[in-house]
């Protein structure tokens, strides 16, 4: 895109936009945001202190796992994301074909507000789940945060952490008998809510979290906004998103997918 396209673009965003605010005023709405709800509200000395997300990244996560809660709370105000690795740098996904950019080191990130724990495929969660660091880190961040997070099969390496026991929590949907594995109790759900942890289940799930998080750090009227902003409007084209909504044919050709493509 040219820079003259790019300024044609944001001009006709800012024009829809403000469009919108200024009916909202002609008509009485009120434009001021909303009291922050559950954990969106904070001292007041720290209020213009931005509320740190970090995302661990890892040798074989799943794009989308990290990408889909980035996407719900990057845009959020006062929300500042950045990614973690063992090793600032390009960081391969399952597939081994992407790269995403770890911007920090985990001793660069000893604390955060928020912590996202993506999935992977079956090498990189199983040697996350055994990397004394990614686990000792996980530790220390949960012990200071306001929600320690995963998505799809993230949820194992916070219970090789230690974090799940006798807690009730949501995976990957081939990963669900492994939650017992590692002390937790299965519970369905797009995502599951246990106190200030919170898992959600397979890939895309983390979007819904991601965007209750977004509503959670702000407000009901942030939250809303950022699902439109998103154009979260999901009508699956086949309605197989689910294992109970497949055949077993189609399970069994998904799980073949996902090994073929992994690196």
């Amino acid at each position: 895109m040219s820079e003259k396209q790019e300024h044609s673009r944001r001009g006709v965003l800012r024009t829809a936009a403000g469009v919108t605010l200024g009916a909202g005023i002609a008509t009485g709405a009120s434009t001021a945001p909303a009291a922050a709800d559950g954990g969106g509200s904070r001292p007041p000395g720290q209020r213009n202190v931005p509320r740190e997300v970090a995302i661990l990244l890892y040798e074989g996560f799943t794009a989308l796992d990290a990408v889909g809660p980035y996407e719900a709370l990057c845009r959020v105000p006062g929300v500042r994301v950045t990614t973690v690795a063992v090793k600032a740098g390009p960081v391969r996904t399952d597939t081994g074909e992407l790269g995403i950019v770890a911007a920090k080191t985990l001793r660069q990130v000893p604390r955060a507000d928020v912590l996202v724990i993506p999935g992977g495929g079956e090498r990189g969660t199983t040697e996350s789940m055994a990397d004394v660091r990614i686990l000792e880190w996980i530790r220390r961040v949960h012990r200071h945060s306001t929600w320690t997070t995963s998505v799809c099969t993230g949820s194992l390496i916070l219970g090789a952490a230690g974090l799940l026991r006798g807690l009730p929590a949501t995976t990957y949907w081939a990963s669900r008998p492994y939650l017992k594995e590692v002390g937790a109790i299965y519970t369905p759900g797009r995502f599951v809510e246990a106190g200030k942890i919170i898992t959600a289940a397979g890939v895309s799930a983390g979007i819904d979290m991601g965007l209750h998080l977004a509503a959670r750090l702000s407000d009901q009227r942030v939250g809303r906004a950022m699902e439109l902003a998103m154009e979260y409007d999901p009508e699956p084209p086949f309605g197989t998103g689910s294992p109970e909504k497949a055949d077993a044919e189609t399970q069994a050709l998904a799980l073949k997918l996902l090994a073929d493509s992994a690196t």
